[in-house]
């Protein structure tokens, strides 16, 4: 389904800014839809004056359906629908004078010119079921006679509004609480949702007739209130604004439209929400959140205090071979502290952040290494983000690679050889959703003989059963394509 940014470039001589307004529009737009029981479209007229274009479709949560079907991307010629001619042409909101039938629906058909800066740069279609259509309640009548300052509004260039958009994620809708309130200030009418939210506050009568700010003054504690600026300019009705009232019991949404059909405001729209059980949620993760990052942060502590003692373990040993084991056991327990310490330090997610933790893995292997020429590691592409579940065992392949390619690929180098080994640890993105990783050296290469399948080097064998076992990937070994050395690759899914 194509975008409004696409259908724009491709079919209209919309500018960027006419096209942010549309999308400033669209953002809102489920208000209107809701407000007039009805599916609203966008229609983008074509450059070369032939018809229209689709580029969006709100349905509302308030009332039947009028389109079964998504229209986004249908072009009409010019000609078909009179109406979307006849508002761009009078630059007015036109109404067709009978129903539409459509699958057997009777619809109600309005046209609204979308003006920006005195231009009409779209048209916006209202689309009623009538069989949805019943004799109004009070509620109604208030919601429609909203939805008619707003089209009006929209027709005239006063909406959407720059700014009004809400920073919540949860802001309110509609059906969460409506208040209408006059340009003084004063409620004309409340929904029952409204005035539940306000019960709650400890309201023991009527809003109608009441200053929506002078209520909620009196109902609130002034340090549990916003700024006075800001609740006058919301609760009034006076700022295209949203603020948030926390009691400690309960907290509230709640965010202003002003209403000015003609350029004068007349009053506003002001929608309510309790999002106490949301907050409480949010503390609740904020909590889980520290909780957790409190869990890395001590088994990065027991790993290293594993470290530390294999350490000196290791000084206590007069095998040289037993040194080799235990210094190998205090990297790998190295490799995974060291991804706990990053789960420590961020925000609990579900991905892991693993170009940081693949560059220290790199570093802590060229410097512990004792082989005869001092090696560099140098990362080229980028992880991106792993899922977390991938980065313990990520981490563990790449440093047995890294490790394996200094330990074999370097060791015993002498005079005549390269003063530097260099490896290369390359990672790419492949299509359907894979990542290869593949690391490079310039060593000795693969002695003869080599097999991945017969190979007893216990690092390999832990790699081997990480990438196939746990990330269901593919483990090769060879030798490097140009030059001497040898290459390992790894290739796994990214959605395991």
């Amino acid at each position: 389904m194509p975008t409004l940014s696409e259908l724009a470039q491709s079919h209209t001589d919309l500018d960027n800014e006419d096209v942010g307004w549309l999308q400033l529009l669209m953002a809102d737009w489920q208000i209107l839809a809701d407000l007039s029981f009805a599916d609203l479209v966008l229609w983008l007229p074509d450059k070369s004056g032939n018809g229209f274009w689709a580029a969006g479709q709100m349905r509302p949560t308030t009332g039947p359906t009028a389109y079964v079907d998504d229209i986004v991307g249908m072009f009409v010629p010019k000609g078909r629908h009179a109406t979307l001619d006849d508002a761009v042409d009078a630059g007015r909101l036109v109404r067709e004078g009978d129903p539409e039938w459509r699958d057997d629906l009777p619809v109600r058909v309005e046209t609204i010119p979308v003006r920006r800066a005195g231009r009409i740069i779209a048209v916006l279609s209202r689309n009623t079921n009538l069989l949805g259509v019943r004799t109004p309640s009070k509620l109604e009548l208030s919601y429609l006679q909203t939805a008619a300052d707003l089209t009006q509004m929209v027709a005239n260039g006063y909406f959407p509004a720059v700014g009004q958009r809400s920073d919540h994620t949860d802001t309110p809708r509609v059906g969460d609480g409506f208040v209408r309130v006059d340009a003084d200030g004063v409620v004309d009418y409340a929904s029952p949702n409204a005035l539940s939210v306000f019960r709650r506050l400890g309201l023991s009568g009527d809003l109608a007739g009441q200053s929506l700010a002078g209520m909620t003054r009196a109902l609130v504690p002034p340090r549990k209130r916003p700024d006075e600026e800001t609740l006058s300019a919301v609760l009034g009705g006076r700022a295209h604004r949203d603020t948030e009232i926390d009691t400690g019991v309960m907290a509230i949404i709640m965010r202003s439209i002003p209403l000015r059909p003609r350029g004068e405001a007349i009053g506003a729209l002001v929608l309510l929400r309790d999002v106490t059980d949301l907050r409480r949620r949010d503390r609740e993760l904020v909590t889980k959140d520290a909780t957790i990052r409190e869990i890395h942060h001590r088994v990065k502590n027991n790993l290293q205090t594993v470290a530390a003692l294999l350490r000196m373990q290791s000084r206590r040993v007069d095998s040289g071979v037993a040194q080799d084991a235990l210094n190998e056991a205090v990297r790998r327990v190295g490799s995974i502290a060291l991804v706990h310490e990053i789960l420590s330090q961020q925000a609990v997610e579900e991905t892991v952040e693993f170009d940081e933790i693949a560059d220290r893995l790199a570093l802590m292997v060229g410097e512990v290494t004792s082989v005869g020429v001092p090696v560099r590691v140098r990362r080229e592409g980028s992880f991106g983000s792993l899922p977390s579940e991938v980065a313990t065992p990520m981490a563990m392949v790449v440093t047995e690679l890294l490790q394996n390619a200094v330990e074999h690929g370097y060791r015993g180098s002498g005079p005549g050889d390269a003063e530097t080994g260099k490896i290369v640890m390359s990672v790419r993105q492949q299509p359907a959703g894979h990542l290869r990783v593949t690391i490079e050296d310039d060593g000795h290469g693969l002695p003869d003989g080599f097999s991945l399948d017969t190979s007893t080097n216990l690092g390999l064998s832990i790699v081997k059963t990480l990438v196939e076992g746990e990330l269901g990937g593919r483990l090769s070994l060879g030798p490097r394509p140009t030059g001497h050395g040898a290459r390992a690759a790894v290739e796994l899914p990214l959605e395991l």
